[in-house]
């Protein structure tokens, strides 16, 4: 988030009248803006590129991109995601394409970026390509999972975090310069507390409570301020992440009535009950998995259900998930196995598919010797092909999933025991 005090609109919010002149009057994100780091680069004369800033709301990615356009001496073209289309993007370039000849550079900037679809982000990226125009994307998703690969390709990706509560207090101690407001140290802690990484939300709320307050901003006035969703979180202290952790420990620990009572404590407090379900239905897939893969059913059922249904009914199906989970067996093999997997691939080299398991749906393909020699399991007693092997030719093979001696996974445990006997028999008459 950025803080400088410009007043040219009185009207204005106090988060919007308090952004900055320059990078200087910026707060957080030293990461990226420290001396030497990245994006301080950019904005002392580096080379202007595109960029995809990523990270929580109020933690100032639109404000950081015009700062570094301003730095960068290039025009500014702003498209929110969410009121823009294709022909707007066209627009957009065209405006930059005729200032390109005259020696200019344009940023174009997109909120929200994770709003547009394929076609829109296709609509640019053609003119990132050839320099018309730098891009900057803010989004507070995934890129990964948001952004089409080839402009994810285009453009560094730089991570935001969320406001430290000294970040925070910085913001307070400005927004009250403002405001000619004076606030208690109570106040002002259980104001970043409330706010929660977003320096704009705090903002909204200091302004509030400014307005409300009698004297002085103090715990009750930013209490009022906040409302009653955010009063049973944190009037004794108790840390919204605090909660969520007990609820998912107390189900790990298969102790249903304790996380019956850290359930009905969010809900009461006034949290986003998709977002207990979304939690939930990690812990079934983390704590349960294949001991009792109904679990995963349950939660999903639980998630859908309250979309369906809303608040207090769908609340009910959350509490049957939570339960159920709780009370069956548990098994962290499917979670251990990913990790592994995960961080395997991640260090390893990318083996190539042996041709007997590559696709071959070509004359082509199969004069190529794909799928050469495959032996169809569905073929061979027992629907297993005992001593075949799935991995790359160049590839010690691995074992990541070991199933405990819980629920389900007992059964297969003693399943892949069992064909790991056959493959091994396989071997030694071959």
């Amino acid at each position: 988030m950025s803080l400088a005090a410009d007043q040219t609109d009185e009207t204005a919010p106090l988060a919007d009248r308090l952004r900055p002149t320059s990078l200087a009057e910026f707060v957080g994100q030293q990461h990226l803006l420290a001396a030497g780091k990245p994006l301080a680069r950019v904005a002392s004369g580096g080379q202007l590129h595109s960029m995809l800033l990523w990270g929580p709301p109020g933690t100032g990615k639109t404000t950081l991109a015009k700062l570094i356009a301003n730095a960068s001496d290039a025009r500014w073209i702003n498209l929110p995601a969410v009121m823009s289309g294709v022909k707007d993007v066209r627009a957009a370039v065209a405006q930059a394409e005729a200032v390109k000849n005259l020696g200019e550079k344009t940023v174009l900037f997109v909120d929200e970026v994770h709003r547009f679809n394929k076609a829109q982000q296709d609509a640019f990226l053609p003119h990132v390509e050839r320099g018309t125009v730098t891009f900057i994307g803010a989004t507070t998703e995934n890129p990964s999972f948001e952004v089409n690969a080839a402009l994810l390709s285009r453009a560094r990706v730089y991570v935001l975090k969320a406001l430290t509560p000294d970040d925070l207090c910085l913001v307070v101690a400005r927004g009250c310069k403002m405001l000619e407001a004076s606030i208690t140290d109570d106040g002002r802690t259980l104001l970043c507390d409330l706010a929660d990484g977003d320096a704009r939300r705090c903002l909204n709320l200091l302004e509030v409570a400014a307005q409300l307050a009698e004297g002085d901003i103090t715990e009750h006035w930013v209490t009022e301020a906040a409302g009653s969703r955010y009063r049973r979180f944190d009037k004794h202290g108790d840390a919204f992440y605090d909660q969520i952790s007990a609820l998912h420990k107390a189900v790990r620990g298969s102790a249903p009535d304790a996380a019956l009572y850290w359930l009905c404590r969010m809900l009461d407090g006034g949290c986003d009950p998709l977002y207990v379900a979304r939690r939930v239905v990690r812990m079934a897939s983390e704590d349960i998995g294949n001991a009792d893969p109904r679990g995963l059913q349950l939660a999903m059922s639980a998630w859908n259900a309250y979309e369906r249904l809303g608040s207090p009914e769908g609340e009910l199906a959350l509490a049957q998930a939570v339960l159920y989970l709780a009370s069956v067996p548990k098994s962290n093999a499917v979670y251990k196995a990913f990790g592994s997997a995960m961080a395997y691939v991640k260090n390893s080299p990318s083996h190539g598919v042996p041709l007997h398991l590559r696709n071959a749906p070509t004359r082509l393909m199969k004069e190529l010797g794909h799928g050469k020699d495959y032996r169809y399991a569905h073929d061979e007693a027992d629907a297993y092909a005992a001593g075949e092997t799935y991995w790359p030719e160049d590839m010690r093979p691995e074992t990541f999933y070991e199933p405990v001696e819980q629920g389900l996974e007992v059964k297969i445990r003693e399943r892949l025991s069992r064909l790991r006997d056959l493959d091994e028999h396989a071997k030694r008459n071959t």
